[in-house]
């Protein structure tokens, strides 16, 4: 199994002792804010309590949080960053993709505002730059929407001469169509057509898939989205079942049964989140705390489901596994 790290910024003089903290009369309240549902995040969420502890900050013992899942309706992040506003936490970790920061950032100015997302915050218009974001926000990356080209490779190594690829997206997450752009830029030159299929509930997932099978496609690629992400157990289910070849953009999916993912341990992106927010909380500037952005992604292979009549994966492929899940 490959270990990958992301870049930390856990120097000695940016952490302060804890002896020096001043002891507030009340504990301080982290604002989460989330695209994602709570069940299904459990695992991010303690990554993000463990950087939390890495800079001595404890649930219930010196801080408290106040918690807000959308999960996957993100039309309903606004109200809910304004109620945290109204609450006056200390700090808001927006997490779960970019709907969270960009309500959290249309709320307040003032609060410090921590992320964690799969794409560029400069193009989104969260920060600045990726060295000094500026204003009240900083965080985290984990590059997913970057990938996307390269799943399409990956894609193409699994069925050498599709007639077409589909690829699935949630047309109300705000990157989707940046991403399907970028994959249909990279097919238009290898002579590939994609044929995008929209889906944002349950059952227009069910429909998407039964219109990638009536188009034969040769593979399908998963869009980077917080709402497919908690659907993975019905994509992986409806993936095996139309027999359709599927590139997922995180670990999690293989977990569940999905064929092949390649992207970033989500994980470390939320205990980095973790750790600025401890900082923001000591004292440290988001303006001044670098976007922290993995520095290596992962390739995960479900070695079941890779045994599927008819799928043939190639020796190269399956050498290059970081990790084969058996």
């Amino acid at each position: 199994m490959g270990r990958r790290n992301f870049i930390t910024l856990m120097g000695s003089a940016a952490i302060l002792p804890l002896a020096a903290r001043a002891q507030p009369s009340a504990m301080p309240v982290i604002g989460w804010l989330s695209a994602r549902s709570p069940a299904e995040a459990a695992s991010v969420l303690q990554a993000f309590r463990q950087g939390l502890g890495q800079v001595g900050d404890f649930e219930g013992k010196n801080i408290t949080i106040e918690y807000r899942w959308a999960e996957g309706h993100y039309e309903r992040l606004p109200e809910f960053a304004a109620e945290l506003v109204r609450h006056q936490v200390a700090v808001i970790a927006a997490t779960g993709g970019e709907p969270s920061p960009l309500a959290a950032k249309a709320a307040t100015t003032s609060i410090p505002i921590v992320f964690t997302l799969g794409g560029d915050p400069v193009e989104t218009g969260l920060v600045a730059s990726l060295n000094r974001p500026g204003g009240n926000l900083t965080g985290t990356t984990i590059m997913a929407l970057e990938m996307a080209s390269k799943r399409l490779d990956l894609a193409r190594q699994l069925v050498p001469n599709p007639t077409a690829i589909a690829m699935l997206i949630n047309p109300r997450f705000p990157t989707a169509s940046a991403e399907a752009r970028e994959v249909q830029n990279a097919a238009r030159s290898l002579g590939i057509p994609i044929n995008l299929l929209n889906a944002s509930t349950e059952n227009e997932i069910d429909a998407a898939f039964t219109t990638a099978a009536e188009q034969k496609n040769g593979a399908l690629i998963m869009g980077t989205d917080p709402f497919l992400l908690g659907q993975r157990d019905q994509l992986v289910r409806l993936a095996a079942r139309h027999a359709i070849p599927t590139i997922y953009f995180l670990r999690e999916f293989v977990e569940a049964g999905g064929l092949i993912s390649y992207g970033p341990n989500i994980a470390n992106g939320y205990r980095q989140t973790g750790v600025y927010t401890g900082l923001i909380l000591n004292g440290a500037n988001p303006a001044d705390l670098p976007v922290v952005r993995p520095t290596q992604f992962l390739l995960y292979l479900n070695l079941k489901t890779a045994k599927t009549p008819g799928l043939q994966i190639p020796p190269l492929l399956l050498a290059l596994a970081d990790e084969v899940i058996e």
